[in-house]
């Protein structure tokens, strides 16, 4: 696995650092709504501070704007961030998908961003699958370093490819599945158990270490409050919809958890923003959280789910990257990873 060297390592007494952090929040009525991954990036910030950084640049993306767009500034977050850390050193730079550049790796656009910089430090995990200007090209142009949430998510999720402790369950879910596929081919070898569920199990055939619902909760229309009944996986009625695992489902899935010494959960069990639909996902996380081996949660809505039912402090490690860590586990290079040098 490549392991950049760390912004532990770096001097940055007296210079201008140019930060890569991961500020995509949810935001509502012009205000933060969730501020958990401006959190996540604290650590950073005050270690460059601490190491005697003269200024401190930070820039990042937020939604997916088509050129600039007031309702995704970044403003907001700024004055958020300085709630949590308030040094005039700190600045905040505005979204940088608001340049074209940005997602076309554009190197003039990385030029821009390193103009009047010393070094470059990635903390966005979250962005480290895309070779984006800001955490690709802008690598190459300073001296590269990564930061500790970098670090630590590498540290998390190498672990569950290198030596994890046995039996090793995963847990996949969600209705992404073509995001899905090749991280259950890479998990199928390397985990002792894959459970599935979500519109993912529709997609997966029956295998080796690979356990799929015997019972699901059926709907009779996409709707929360549509017509609902708990029927064998593979009985649903004709133009019926499966909107989440049944109860002997969620049974034998908390069971395997429960004697697990490694846990890895990405997606939930059905749709589980609707109450009546909910109980899957409930019981996964409940079983993730109450495990006494080692486990860790990604993917927004299973960390939304973890954090909604306040499970969250339970969880060995709330991953901040959900493309990311499942092409991490997939086997794929990140390209914002690989461009920093190894230690």
């Amino acid at each position: 696995m490549h392991r950049p060297r760390s912004v532990r390592d770096a001097d940055v007494a007296g210079k201008t650092v140019l930060a890569r952090v991961d500020f995509n929040v949810t935001l509502e009525d012009g205000r933060v709504a969730d501020d958990t991954r401006i959190r996540a990036a604290l650590p950073t910030i005050k270690l460059l501070l601490d190491g005697g950084a003269d200024k401190i640049r930070l820039c990042s993306h937020l939604g997916r704007p088509t050129g600039e767009d007031p309702a995704l500034s970044l403003k907001p977050v700024e004055e958020h961030l300085r709630t949590l850390v308030d040094d005039p050193r700190i600045a905040v730079l505005e979204n940088t998908r608001f340049h074209p550049g940005e997602t076309k790796n554009d190197p003039q656009f990385a030029r821009e961003l390193a103009d009047g910089c010393d070094l470059y430090v990635n903390d966005a995990f979250g962005s480290a699958h895309r070779a984006h200007a800001s955490t690709e090209a802008v690598a190459h142009l300073l001296p590269p370093y990564a930061g500790l949430l970098l670090e630590r998510e590498l540290d998390e999720l190498g672990s569950l490819l290198e030596e994890p402790a046995r039996p090793f369950v995963a847990v996949l879910g969600g209705a992404k599945v073509e995001d899905k596929i090749g991280v259950l081919e890479s998990l199928a070898d390397r985990a002792d158990s894959v459970l599935v569920g979500g519109k993912m199990a529709e997609e997966v055939e029956p295998r080796d270490k690979v356990l799929l619902p015997v019972d699901v909760v059926a709907a009779s229309a996409f709707a929360a409050d549509a017509d609902a009944k708990i029927v064998p996986a593979d009985q649903i009625p004709e133009g019926w919809l499966g909107l989440d695992v049944g109860p002997k489902t969620r049974e034998a899935f908390a069971a395997r958890v429960a004697d697990a010494g490694t846990v890895f959960w990405n997606g939930p069990m059905g749709v589980f923003e609707w109450p009546r639909f909910a109980e899957g996902t409930g019981a996964v996380a409940r079983a993730v959280a109450s495990s006494e081996g080692h486990t860790v949660v990604g993917g927004g809505d299973s960390v939304r789910a973890v954090q909604e039912l306040g499970l969250a402090d339970r969880i060995g490690w709330v991953s901040t990257g959900g493309g990311a860590s499942l092409e991490f586990l997939e086997g794929k290079e990140l390209p914002g990873v690989v461009a920093i040098p190894e230690a």
